[in-house]
């Protein structure tokens, strides 16, 4: 008979021994819950292809800001659904626009016993679903949208926002978005880069969920998914700009570019779980095919074993009410 010296299932044996060996652990404050709220309903609108998430109207989103606070979450992102769409997203810069609006209220609401954040980005604003203006070609302008997210940033600032999370992919957005926030007095508000954000197909629900009226695609703008080195490439830029934070976005099929950014940053490091991640655990669960619960602990575990700091995900608040209920892993 074989005894093997080496037994590495020694520290596997007991969930003490489990807990105790445990490299990566989850806590509620490293995650993030992305929320909707819509324009012009009186009731909150499920999303049909992310069951369980819902358009908030701004009252329904301060109760769910409430219990995210309770639960002990990080923060949530906000994202506006406007009634009213145009060219360059004048809604986006309205200080009574929806996403201003809901700004004001949930940091209200909840004060600082969580990090109010918002998505700086034109496409949930624009009748043609980009992310920025278009020159007449049908081309994204890169430098008059810059313009336009350090008018917006000036807005989200003075609406309370802690966090602008800089999604749209522009050039240079980091070091425009720092320097008028700088040059009018919001040197405290943070700014997050979404600096490797691939050009992905997991994003389908999520256009569900703001309306998105996109025609075409954004790969002149969003990363190839074949890229790795250039998402380290683009966070290196965007901390040279100075961002606080950097962003791999989506997360679960981009675990490796996740740990070559986490690798080199010497900032933060966030991830988001996006709803088409999101989706496919729902789905595959209400046919019965894994576990729901464990499937989504284990897919938010592996984002912070590759390198995050923090995950946005759907999941925030019930996995923080997990966590709360027994030991952390």
């Amino acid at each position: 008979m074989i005894n093997p010296v080496i037994r590495p299932r020694r520290l596997r044996s007991t969930p003490a021994l489990r807990r105790l060996a445990s490299e990566t652990r989850l806590h509620p404050s490293e995650l993030v819950l992305p929320m909707f709220v819509r324009e012009g309903t009186g009731d909150s609108v499920p999303i049909q292809s992310m069951p369980g998430v819902v358009q908030h109207t701004i009252d329904s989103a301060r109760r769910a800001v409430v219990q995210a606070a309770e639960a002990g979450i990080g923060g949530i992102m906000l994202f506006g659904v406007p009634a009213v769409r145009d060219a360059i997203g004048t809604g986006a810069t309205d200080p009574d626009g929806i996403l201003n609006a809901a700004t004001r209220a949930l940091v209200a609401e909840v004060g600082d016993a969580l990090v109010v954040q918002t998505d700086l980005c034109l496409d949930e604003f624009t009748d043609h679903g980009h992310c920025g203006i278009l020159s007449v070609d049908g081309s994204v302008d890169n430098d008059s949208t810059l313009e336009r997210y350090r008018e917006m940033a000036l807005v989200q600032a003075a609406s309370g926002s802690r966090l602008l999370g800089l999604s749209g992919m522009m050039d240079g957005q980091v070091a425009a978005v720092r320097d008028a926030l700088d040059q009018s007095g919001y040197v405290d508000t943070a700014v997050l880069a979404y600096s490797a954000k691939y050009a992905s197909a997991f994003y389908g629900p999520f256009r569900d969920a703001v309306e998105s009226t996109l025609v075409g695609d954004r790969r002149s703008y969003q990363l190839d998914p074949a890229n790795r080195r250039e998402g380290v490439r683009e966070a290196l830029l965007d901390i040279s700009e100075g961002a606080d934070v950097v962003m791999v976005k989506p997360a679960g099929s981009y675990l490796d570019v996740l740990a070559d950014v986490a690798a080199i940053s010497d900032i933060p490091v966030w991830a988001y779980q996006v709803s088409g991640e999101y989706a496919m655990i729902e789905a595959a669960a209400a046919h019965g095919w894994i576990e729901r619960r464990r499937a989504i602990e284990e897919s938010v575990l592996s984002i912070r074993r590759a390198g995050a700091d923090a995950v946005l995900t759907y999941w925030a608040v019930e996995l923080a009410d997990w966590l709360n209920e027994r030991p952390t892993r």
